[in-house]
């Protein structure tokens, strides 16, 4: 089985923190969802035949279109990909839209409904006001709580909301509060992220003007341990480091960047995987439109080197060893030793055996995973398990 993302790359306005492709000029839209048919047209073929299991539009800000953007989209789709025995792609296991809660009015919840979206990511980040301003956030948490009741409402039963911690001035206070009305919304799935200063950003040049200061790693750790224990107790599933879901309600799309499922994105800088190769679209709207709509584009983008990569053995393992020791599965020894061979996986255990003595991994049915106190320190653990 494989997955479609699709990058719908418009906002009304940019996050302090968002460094994702996006844009705020919303007059090429039309152009843009013409590329982006086209797009799918030309390369029908680069999942060779497998079946489509979920199809995810991300942003971005994808509820920035309208009912018809997504009709032409999906007519595309329908007549292109097949899902299950035969079936189009409206018979996906999973369709994900990224929406934001101020979009998501019961106007537009109604338009939502006609359409093959069986699954919606609202992008709350919080439920204090002073956090949302501070992000830049187009809503507050009266609209966030008001939006995700609306979806329940109108029949939408696999919802999951985004959460950020490591804001500055957030105390464990504010962030017990958070997590409390989120439990209160009885959601399918919730990811947490801690806040990123990523380089090029509004955050990032506020913190090297001295204007915020960073947060403190004894706190964020702190915030981590509540975020574990209050989901655990509302019988959440901490399945991947930054994920957590209710018995069912895996994020099946997300769970092909983790389990090695190839994808083909669709867009302004999507990427792309099929095993052997990854490829990536160019990052600027006018110059993907100009591409696609003018024929300067092939089914791999292998014409050109800057958004293609072949994948050699080194990069595969320690993408491997990235992706499954997120997961709550961890990695499969069995499975190392069959894609990687025997000298790699003694790499492996023998790195990790300093993990294990001290209880940040376990080894378990031919499995080594991270415990609870190992997932804090993932990254360490992880980058030792590479080849160097």
């Amino acid at each position: 089985m494989a997955g479609i993302y699709i990058h719908i790359p418009f906002c009304k306005k940019r996050c302090v923190y968002c460094d994702f492709f996006s844009s705020t000029n919303i007059e090429v839209k039309d152009s843009y969802i013409e590329a982006v048919c086209e797009e799918l047209e030309i390369r029908k073929n680069y999942l060779q035949n497998e079946n489509v299991e979920t199809i995810y539009f991300g942003g971005g800000t994808p509820s920035q279109l309208n009912k018809e953007d997504f009709k032409k989209i999906f007519q595309t789709l329908q007549l292109l990909f097949s899902c299950g025995e035969g079936s189009g792609v409206r018979y996906c296991t999973e369709i994900t839209l990224e929406a934001n809660p101020d979009d998501l009015t019961p106007d537009y919840i109604d338009s939502l409904r006609n359409l093959p979206f069986n699954r919606i990511s609202v992008g709350v980040q919080s439920f204090n006001d002073r956090e949302l301003a501070f992000l830049n956030r187009r809503h507050n948490a009266e609209t966030a709580i008001n939006a995700v009741k609306h979806l329940q409402q109108k029949g939408f039963g696999n919802i999951s909301i985004d959460l950020m911690y490591g804001l500055p001035g957030q105390t464990e206070a504010d962030w017990q509060k958070t997590l409390t009305q989120a439990k209160a919304l009885h959601v399918q799935h919730i990811s947490a992220y801690h806040l990123i200063y990523e380089e090029n950003t509004p955050l990032y040049y506020n913190l090297q003007k001295g204007l915020i200061r960073p947060f403190e790693e004894e706190l964020s750790v702190g915030l981590f341990e509540i975020l574990m224990d209050e989901l655990a107790k509302a019988d959440f599933e901490h399945y991947e480091i930054s994920n957590f879901a209710q018995p069912g309600y895996r994020s099946k799309h997300n769970a092909s960047y983790w389990n090695g499922t190839h994808y083909l994105g669709i867009g302004a800088s999507a990427h792309s995987y099929n095993g052997r190769s990854r490829q990536w679209n160019v990052a600027s709207i006018q110059k993907y439109i100009d591409q696609i709509l003018n024929q300067e584009f092939s089914e791999d983008q292998s014409q050109t080197p800057e958004s293609f990569e072949i994948i050699d053995e080194k990069t595969a393992y320690n993408e491997f060893i990235l992706t499954r020791l997120r997961i709550k599965e961890g990695i499969d020894i069995s499975e190392l030793n069959s894609l990687f061979g025997e000298d790699k996986k003694i790499h492996c255990l023998r790195q990790a055996q300093k993990y294990l003595d001290n209880q940040y991994l376990e080894l378990s049915d031919n499995r080594i995973f991270l415990s609870k106190k190992g997932i804090i320190i993932s990254d360490g653990i992880i980058s030792d398990l590479f080849l160097s």
